[in-house]
């Protein structure tokens, strides 16, 4: 059977040659076709194989399939996401400001929960927007090529980035507990500052990375990413050509990230559990686990979601929608609830914040 691609203004369609005939305006002589708007260019190259006509396409656009079970009540959850979507960026801003305001929360470790705030405000805004949009109207679950890699380029460069501060904020909590006397040397403000543009830094090379070698590819159709946001696995399954390397190098590369931070990790509080229990009063041990509770709490949020979906990258859409729902949607959420409830100091500091603002001189106290 000869298949005919036709172009009409970013739309494309295929026919064939049975229904080209049936398919014809009469006063125009152009194709009039009723089919699903795809948005397509359709290149044709006719040659060496006389009448046949071989096509090939460039996607411009994709379409974003949504999270399943959510399309009998949109508008549930279009309010249910827009409110986790409120909390997480309100949230994440008072503590960003808190950080930033209060003069008694100086520390290192408060510092890098300012970076870490950002990060989940901007993680959220990454994804949250584009779901609501779905949810509202079809047109809303269309992105375009170049909106796709950007959206992919910056969900990667944040998450990672995320990663990255985890592991620093490990190191940091290691320093203060188990070598206190060298700690204000160790983690001065330039070393600090430092770390954390670090972790932005190797966050953005690796997103790099792997956002070319996605994109490189070429992608002739389907346009369905059976997905809520662009990631890797579900656009790599719309390539067509062999995308093993391309698994191949996501494997290597996020599994051996995210397994060297997380031995890391692992490590940091192996040393700091091992300090603490030298702790003779159960006062100095309690005040010792109280400053890493929240930490180890977000980190197993963090990490365990991505590990059931980037082992798997054959997986459907719907299998790795729920943890994928989970670490970019309401983790980002919780984090600063998670902070605040295990830490007086926030607490306080956000009382202040909200009822005097930041009028106090710092009191003079030892490394956290």
């Amino acid at each position: 059977m000869i298949r005919f691609a036709l172009y009409f203004v970013g739309e494309g369609c295929v026919v064939n040659e049975q229904e080209k005939s049936t398919l014809m305006d009469m006063k125009t002589g152009m194709y009039s076709v009723t089919y699903e708007k795809i948005p397509y260019f359709w290149i044709l190259k006719a040659g060496e194989y006389g009448d046949r006509v071989v096509n090939q396409t460039l996607v411009t656009h994709f379409i974003l399939e949504g999270l399943a079970n959510t399309a009998e009540h949109p508008i549930f959850f279009f309010f249910l996401f827009f409110l986790i979507y409120t909390i997480t960026v309100m949230g994440n801003f008072f503590i960003l400001l808190t950080v930033s305001l209060d003069p008694h929360l100086r520390s290192p470790m408060y510092h890098f929960l300012g970076h870490l705030s950002f990060l989940d405000a901007c993680l959220s805004t990454v994804t949250v927007p584009k779901v609501l949009a779905g949810l509202l109207t079809p047109e809303g679950k269309v992105i375009s090529f170049g909106g796709c890699a950007i959206q992919l380029y910056l969900f990667h460069f944040l998450a990672s980035t995320e990663c990255f501060l985890y592991t620093v904020m490990a190191y940091d909590r290691y320093l203060a507990i188990s070598q206190p006397l060298r700690y204000p040397v160790v983690m001065s403000q330039k070393i600090c500052a430092g770390l954390a543009g670090a972790t932005w830094a190797t966050g953005a090379i690796h997103s790099t990375i792997h956002t070319s070698l996605t994109f490189h590819l070429p992608y002739c159709g389907p346009s369905r990413i059976a997905y809520f946001f662009c990631d890797i696995p579900p656009v790599l399954k719309l390539a067509c050509t062999e995308t093993a390397l391309n698994e191949l190098v996501m494997l290597a590369n996020i599994g051996i990230v995210a397994a060297s931070c997380l031995l890391l990790i692992i490590i940091s509080y192996v040393f700091i559990v091992a300090s603490v229990l030298r702790i003779r009063t159960a006062v100095g041990r309690h005040r010792a686990f109280s400053t890493c509770t929240a930490h180890l709490t977000v980190v197993f949020l963090y990490y365990m979601p991505p590990i059931c979906i980037y082992i798997q990258p054959h997986s459907s859409g719907a299998e790795i929608g729920a943890p994928a729902v989970f670490y970019t949607i309401v983790t980002p959420m919780l984090n600063p609830f998670i902070y605040t409830l295990r830490n007086k100091e926030v607490k306080r500091a956000l009382r202040r914040l909200l009822c005097h603002g930041p009028r106090e001189s710092p009191a003079i106290s030892p490394p956290p």
